[in-house]
C-alpha cells in the first residue's frame, strides 16, 4: 500500500504514523501538514515521522487529483481541531474541516484511491439525552467543530464514486503523544493534578463523554485505510469507540485523583448545563472491526500521561495559557506575523 496522512504533524498524527508503519512494515507512508504544531513536541527522544518514507508541507486546502495520484489510501486528519479554535476561526474551520475534505474526497475519486478516511467526532450528537447515541440517531451539533464535522460526512455521502469512504466518529480523545495537546478533558484533569494538586470541574461534574486513546484512534485508523466496500458499505459513518469508556465528567476527575495521590477535586455544582453530554453505542464499530477494537483502558491512559508529563518535567500550572492549548499556538503565530486571520502562512 501506498498511503497519505493529510493533518499528520499534530496530535494523533504520531501514533497513525507508528501503528501503520509497523502493521504495514511494506507500506509506502507519506505524511502532508501545513505545519502549524509541528514544532510542538513533547518529551519525543526523535523526530516521529521517523516512522515516515518522505514528509511534504502545504495548505490541505490546495490538494488536487494530480498530487493524490498513486496513492492507495488517504487519511484526512487536518483539521481546526477543537471547539475553543473552532469559535475564534468560524470560517476558517468550515472551510478546512468540511470544504476541503470532500474536496480533498472527490479528488482523491478522480486520482483512483481506493480508501479514504475521515476523522469525525462524536461531538456531531451535542446534548443527547437517554439511551446512547447510535448512528441512526439524529445528530445535534452546538459548535462550530461540531457542524464543520457533520456537514462533510453528508456531503461525502454524495460523491458519485467507487472509492470506499469510512467516517469514524471518533471518541473524544485523550492520552499521551509526542505532540501532546492539553486542550481535552481528561488530559487537562492530569495535567491540573501534577502541576497544582486540584482538579477544578467546571460543569457539574454529569455530562457524558466517550473517551478513546490516541493509540486506539491509530489502530482503527488501520483498519479503515483497508477496510473493503463489503465490510460496512462502500460510504460508512462509524462510532468508533467502546461502551465501557463512556464516563461522566466527574469520574474522570475522580480516577485522575486516585492516580495521583493527595490531588482535590473541585466540582461546580452551580454550573449552567454543559454544550455536550452524551453517551454513544460503539455496536457497530465492534461488529465491522473485531480486530481492531479499542485496548486501552482508561487508567492506562491516565498511567501513560502521567509518564509522558513527569518525563517532561512538567510543572506549569498555569499551562491553560501556554502553548500546549492548541488555540495558543497558533494566536502566537498570528501575532508575530506568521499566519493570517485566515491561517495561512505569510
Amino acid at each position: 500500500m501506498k498511503i497519505l496522512i493529510l493533518g499528520n504533524l499534530g496530535y494523533i498524527g504520531p501514533l497513525v504514523a507508528r501503528e501503520l508503519s509497523q502493521r504495514h512494515p511494506d507500506a509506502i507512508l507519506h505524511g502532508f501538514d501545513n505545519a502549524y504544531f509541528a514544532h510542538c513536541l513533547t518529551g519525543a527522544t526523535s523526530v516521529p515521522e521517523r516512522f515516515l518514507h518522505e514528509q511534504m508541507y502545504g495548505d490541505v486546502r490546495n490538494v488536487t487529483a494530480d498530487m493524490l495520484r498513486g496513492y492507495d489510501a488517504v487519511v484526512q486528519l487536518a483539521a481546526v481541531s477543537n471547539d475553543p479554535m473552532g469559535n475564534r476561526f468560524a470560517g476558517v474551520t468550515a472551510d478546512i474541516n468540511q470544504r476541503s475534505t470532500v474536496a480533498i474526497a472527490r479528488a482523491a475519486a478522480a486520482a483512483g484511491v481506493s480508501n479514504f478516511v475521515f476523522a469525525s467526532s462524536c461531538s456531531i450528537y451535542g446534548v443527547a439525552e437517554g439511551a446512547p447515541r447510535t448512528e441512526r440517531d439524529p445528530t445535534a451539533p452546538m459548535t462550530a467543530y461540531a457542524k464543520s464535522k457533520i456537514g462533510a460526512e453528508q456531503e461525502l455521502e454524495t460523491i458519485d464514486t467507487d472509492m470506499v469512504i469510512t467516517c469514524l466518529r471518533f471518541a473524544t480523545a485523550c492520552g499521551m503523544s509526542d505532540r501532546l495537546r492539553l486542550d481535552l478533558v481528561l488530559n487537562d484533569f492530569v495535567a491540573c493534578a501534577l502541576s497544582d494538586g486540584q482538579i477544578t470541574v467546571l460543569s457539574d461534574g454529569s455530562p457524558w463523554r466517550p473517551l478513546i486513546d490516541v493509540a486506539d484512534m491509530a489502530r482503527a485508523i488501520d483498519w479503515a485505510v483497508q477496510r473493503p466496500a463489503d465490510n460496512g458499505g462502500r460510504f460508512l459513518r462509524v462510532n468508533t469507540g467502546n461502551d465501557e469508556r463512556n464516563h461522566q465528567v466527574r469520574d474522570l476527575a475522580n480516577a485522575v485523583a486516585q492516580a495521583i495521590p493527595g490531588t482535590s477535586v473541585s466540582i461546580n455544582t452551580d454550573a449552567p448545563v454543559d454544550s455536550r453530554s452524551y453517551k454513544v453505542d460503539f455496536s457497530l464499530f465492534r461488529e465491522l472491526a473485531p480486530d481492531h477494537q479499542p485496548q486501552v483502558t482508561l487508567e492506562m491512559s491516565i498511567e501513560q500521561l502521567i509518564r509522558g508529563l513527569k518525563r517532561m518535567n512538567f510543572n506549569d500550572a498555569q499551562f491553560r495559557s501556554s502553548p500546549l492549548m492548541r488555540l495558543h499556538v497558533l494566536q502566537g503565530h498570528i501575532e508575530e506575523g506568521r499566519l493570517s486571520e485566515d491561517l495561512t502562512w505569510q
